[in-house]
């Protein structure tokens, strides 16, 4: 794959998304919203339907408009991580040769979950972390905001267009774009609008993001 006489190519940087492109917790977050709409006693196939292409608080607004959404963001935060603590996890094919293979110092997290179980979700399934995990604590915008992706380049030191970012959705796709950054999709068999390169997995990728990053 790479020659163990390989360099990492000065000033070039992976992003990675994390939830969908390189862990895989899509029934995770079905049973989480379940869970949440049982408690509400309210329809979890609509709810997780609203969930999936809203933010929590538009879910909350769009589900349980007469709850406290406080109290909702709450119960789902608790569910949440009781989920990563006893919830099975699976790392996609290719994310732990990946990260294991990228120096430390050239790639970062970026998400919208908390780091907290982002770190969770890694320590069980065995992937190494990066210096750099930029979660939704801290920032006031999410994606599609350029915001996340913006402040990850700058703590890594890194100038936008020197960045690769890897997405599965279409509001993280849309938030490198907007900053500036190279984009490929993968984990999904259509591509997202605008991504630059489109895999059908993580597998696919993996051998042009380490071509990316590394000196022939």
């Amino acid at each position: 794959m790479i020659s163990e006489f390989a360099q990492p190519r000065p000033g070039r940087y992976v992003l990675f998304d994390v939830d969908g492109t390189l862990i895989d917790a899509v029934a995770n977050q079905r049973r989480v919203w379940e869970m949440w709409a049982g408690r509400y006693r309210l329809d979890a196939d609509e709810v997780h339907r609203v969930a999936l292409r809203t933010r929590p608080a538009e879910t909350f607004a769009q589900v349980a408009p007469d709850r406290d959404p406080a109290e909702c963001l709450a119960v789902l935060h608790e569910l949440e991580d009781e989920d990563v603590r006893s919830g099975v996890y699976g790392a996609f094919d290719g994310a732990s040769e990946l990260l294991g293979t990228l120096p430390v110092a050239s790639w970062a997290l970026v998400t919208s979950n908390y780091e907290h179980r982002v770190r969770g979700r890694f320590a069980r399934t065995n992937l190494p972390l990066p210096r750099v995990i930029v979660d939704a604590a801290a920032v006031q915008e999410g994606k599609p905001s350029p915001v996340p992706y913006l402040l990850a380049a700058e703590q890594l030191g890194a100038r936008p267009e020197d960045c690769l970012v890897i997405e599965d959705a279409p509001s993280g796709v849309e938030a490198g774009l907007r900053a500036g950054m190279t984009v490929w999709g993968v984990n999904t068999e259509v591509p997202a609008a605008g991504v630059h390169r489109h895999f059908g997995s993580l597998r696919e990728a993996v051998p042009d993001i380490l071509a990316f990053a590394f000196l022939p």
